[in-house]
């Protein structure tokens, strides 16, 4: 995949397919520790031990429309690419949480990508599911919350395309992302 971002929905995806009613992207960038680890946490369905040995398997999917599952495993090569690591911790019925970690200004890091874009149109499109981000670095301290975002709304759909064009420049805004 081109960028971070690109990885991040493919996660959030997953969360959603393993019928998620609250997903949490916690993203912070340690320029002191020179990391950018990135961790999702979905009250999903779980995997079962079996499919979570397999899951790093590029050839193993649960899903029944393709063979291959590259998803994790990309995310994993790319991660190790820059001295990082991957990890998922998962038990059945009860979630899901994988961590990533990425050395934060290797060459080998992808770009960041479009993480408001992929946010608010992820959000945008599963409305009935809990999106919280939390994004940090040393400069920011930025939570993204669709159940503050539909308080607010008072009823007005987070769907409508006014609203999702105003919550993608709200969060490009908040959390400055440059690369």
């Amino acid at each position: 995949m081109k960028d971070i971002a690109l990885h991040i929905m493919d996660i959030l995806q997953n969360s959603t397919r393993a019928k998620a009613t609250i997903i949490v992207l916690d993203i912070e960038e340690n320029i002191e520790k020179e990391t950018l680890t990135i961790t999702f946490k979905d009250n999903g369905e779980g995997m079962s031990e079996e499919t979570l040995q397999q899951a790093l398997n590029p050839f193993f999917t649960t899903r029944t429309t393709r063979r291959v599952g590259l998803g994790l495993s990309l995310l994993k090569q790319n991660a190790e690419l820059t001295g990082g690591t991957l990890t998922i911790d998962s038990q059945l019925h009860k979630g899901t949480e994988v961590t990533v970690t990425f050395g934060l200004s290797h060459i080998d890091r992808p770009p960041m990508g479009d993480l408001a874009g992929t946010i608010v149109l992820t959000a945008s499109a599963y409305p009935h599911i809990r999106f919280i981000m939390y994004y940090k670095t040393n400069t920011i301290d930025y939570i993204f919350d669709t159940q503050e975002v539909n308080e607010a709304l008072e009823g007005v759909s987070i769907q409508e395309p006014e609203i999702v064009q105003y919550l993608i420049e709200m969060v490009r805004e908040e959390i400055s992302i440059t690369n």
